[in-house]
């Protein structure tokens, strides 16, 4: 792996905020994404164990043209929106890249689920005349790689990871990859999700997984916390522009950090269960430190997958202590879902964007509600912003894991 990639554009539409900008600011604040789920529409006449989740914060109707809105599903909305501001937050316009070296690597947990539940009541309801012509081109999981590849004139190809939680980290490590290969000059990365729908509110609510916390839906998500009880359900986008420094340098662009690596491995133990001592998780981030010639003392950052969930917390501090040993306690850690929610599919590229953010300003993102700290878990938890004095070459790592036993690890370090 010879080429340095670099991270040149930034674009999220979160729970936080409708650009990159907002979401980081609101994420430093201390802000929180979770709001309770207004009772309209399907909700409307739904009973759910879980009233709440961190929706988007505006309507995408605020961010797209109508005609283009009517014909995407919410996730693909929401990468389309988070992929033009990451395009011209990179400084590039059509005419600046040619469309046979632009690539989009793209992730989806789950892909276009309101359009498919959709289009079963319309079905059961009106009748098979009246579903919609482009229910599948909405539905399917590669529906909003797509939606960007054609918008910005990608041509060189559009690749769509789905590896549950882990997906968008996975993308962004295939871009990675993908440009070290010469397939493109540009990549466009990420991921994104709409699933709060009350079907999977209830299969997540049913399998214990989502904080029942509906009274106080802001400090529901508290990773490490000894009273956390699960995740929030989240929905957003988040886009990053990688490309060679080469190519980056060439014309001028402006750089937030270097993509130096990534791991992909897998647990083979339980289809949601984490393996209990992170043996998957650590050789992930074993891997990513070996892409980028890199040592566990290298590590001065680490953006935690930490869903809040009794299990998943204290098995990703496990692997943290396979990898780093005595250092476990001295690395600073941020678990920014307790933030924007989880984002499923969208997770690991919203946490690569603050990830970069964070090496880009010396300014290390807090973990709100953390009121109690866990004593199994032994880290140096980021509770408020914290500057720091992060030295060129420094490494932050970036950790992700879904479903299906999928561990996927990103390492950025600091230009």
């Amino acid at each position: 792996m010879s080429k340095k990639i670099v991270i040149t554009g930034l674009g999220a539409f979160s729970p936080l905020g409708a650009t990159a900008p907002d979401s980081w600011e609101a994420l430093l604040r201390g802000g929180s994404g979770a709001r309770p789920i207004e009772p309209k529409g399907v909700f409307e006449s739904i009973e759910l164990p879980v009233t709440f989740a961190a929706s988007v914060a505006v309507d995408p109707s605020e961010k797209l043209e109508r005609v283009v809105a009517r014909r995407l599903d919410p996730s693909s909305q929401y990468a389309l929106i988070a992929g033009r501001e990451a395009f011209a937050d990179a400084g590039l316009t059509e005419d600046s890249v040619d469309p046979e070296r632009l690539l989009v690597d793209w992730a989806t947990g789950i892909g276009g689920v309101w359009s498919l539940l959709d289009a079963w009541d319309t079905l059961r309801e009106r009748g098979a005349r009246r579903v919609m012509p482009l229910t599948v081109p909405m539905l399917m999981p590669n529906a909003a790689g797509a939606a960007i590849g054609m918008h910005l004139n990608a041509r060189a190809g559009i690749r769509t990871a789905v590896s549950a939680c882990a997906s968008s980290t996975e993308s962004i490590i295939q871009a990675y990859e993908h440009l070290q290969q010469g397939l493109a000059d540009v990549v466009i990365a990420g991921g994104s999700e709409a699933a709060i729908h009350p079907l999977p509110v209830a299969a997540f609510a049913a399998m214990q997984a989502l904080s029942k916390r509906n009274d106080n839906p802001e400090a529901a998500s508290r990773p490490y916390d000894v009273d956390r009880d699960g995740f929030v359900l989240g929905e957003g986008a988040a886009a990053l522009i990688l490309e060679t420094e080469e190519h980056a340098l060439a014309r001028g662009a402006k750089i937030y950090a270097e993509v130096a690596g990534g791991g992909i491995t897998a647990d083979a133990y339980h289809i949601t269960a984490p393996e209990p001592e992170g043996l998957g998780a650590s050789r992930a981030i074993e891997q990513a430190l070996r892409v980028a010639d890199a040592s566990p003392e290298d590590i001065a950052h680490i953006n935690a997958h930490a869903t809040s969930t009794p299990v998943g917390d204290i098995a990703e501090y496990n692997a943290f202590k396979r990898v780093l040993g005595a250092r476990v306690d001295e690395v600073p850690v941020s678990a920014t879902k307790a933030a924007t929610g989880h984002l499923l599919g969208g997770a690991g590229a919203i946490e690569a964007l603050f990830t970069a953010r964070a090496l880009s300003e010396n300014l290390l993102p807090p973990t709100i509600n953390l009121e109690n700290q866990d004593p199994e878990i032994g880290l140096d938890v980021v509770t408020s912003p914290r500057e720091v004095n992060l030295a060129s070459g420094s490494l932050a790592v970036s950790t992700s894991f879904g479903f299906g036993g999928h561990n996927a690890v990103l390492a950025l370090r600091k230009i």
